[in-house]
């Protein structure tokens, strides 16, 4: 098995209209930034025969291979009817989706899935499937979200990135500018905070405390963190929003008009846990654009 080129845009293909519309949205990406583009099915074969078929264990790897093979090619066909000029290859795999695509990842830019899907990527992004890719994977990892299930996502609006001054909401800055540049689009970095929580703990007399000095405080880290970033990217025009409440809420009402929506895959205080439960399957079920989750690299890395 082929691995992909060193920097190419990964997208997973299952057969779903949600997968065409992540091939396609990680083809304007991939021209976007003069990457190829790699299209990937997995498939897994039975390890046990299935009741009422008595096929081959071969036979069937064989027309799961096909059927995969299949798919890859429409979505080629797609992708290039839009983009004529771009490098795309694919690839049929045998093995699990999230030890697949986690392997992709050791050399892709990125890697892009649908929303929903069917096949070897039915329940990609519900539960543990979700959280194993996000936090093992080695390049952000990109949603392709629309209005409306299985429509097109959005190509205009700003960038908007979610901080809270940890380590991973420092990469998704760094990946909200660098993609905001591409794009040409204004940046909206969004930082939330809380009466009673102070970084996921529990302010001490939180009954005294002022809201004008808490927000004054976490504005001005919220300055400081974005500040290099600014001077990096200067043709990039940023807006600042801090605002008292829940992140996901908030992140979710500045989706709206976004063309993406950036996130770190943990957090130490508002986004803390923003891959677990409840609070990763809101984004990531009611987002109306695109998210991407940005891992930080270890110190290993």
């Amino acid at each position: 098995m082929r691995l992909p080129a060193e920097g190419a845009i990964v997208a997973g293909i299952d057969g779903s209209g949600s997968a065409r519309t992540a091939a396609m949205w990680a083809a304007g990406e991939a021209r976007l930034r003069g990457l190829p583009l790699r299209l990937v099915h997995v498939y897994t074969v039975p390890a046990t025969n299935t009741p009422g078929v008595s096929l081959p264990r071969e036979a069937v790897r064989a027309g799961f291979e096909s059927r995969g093979l299949e798919w890859l090619a429409e979505a080629r066909k797609e992708v290039l009817d839009r983009y004529p000029g771009l490098t795309v290859e694919s690839a049929a795999r045998e093995w699990i989706a999230v030890p697949a695509l986690v392997q992709e990842s050791l050399s892709a830019t990125m890697v892009v899935l649908g929303s929903r899907g069917l096949g070897g990527f039915t329940g990609m992004l519900v539960g543990s499937t979700a959280v194993a890719l996000a936090h093992h994977g080695h390049c952000p990892i990109v949603v392709a979200r629309g209005k409306q299930p299985d429509g097109a996502v959005p190509e205009d609006g700003p960038v908007v990135v979610g901080t809270d001054g940890s380590p991973s909401s420092a990469a998704a800055l760094a990946f909200a500018f660098d993609e905001a540049q591409q794009r040409k689009a204004a940046l909206i970095v969004v930082r939330t905070w809380s009466e009673m929580f102070d970084h996921g703990t529990v302010r001490p007399h939180f009954l005294d405390v002022d809201p004008a000095e808490i927000e004054a405080a976490e504005r001005t880290e919220a300055e400081a963190q974005i500040a290099p970033w600014r001077e990096k990217y200067p043709d990039v025009a940023v807006e600042l929003f801090v605002r008292k409440g829940r992140p996901v809420r908030t992140l979710l009402e500045f989706g709206v008009k976004a063309s993406l929506l950036v996130v770190g895959s943990r957090g130490r205080g508002g986004f803390q846990g923003m891959l677990l439960g409840s609070t990763s399957q809101a984004l990531v079920a009611h987002a109306e654009c695109p998210v991407a989750v940005i891992r930080p690299a270890s110190p290993a890395e």
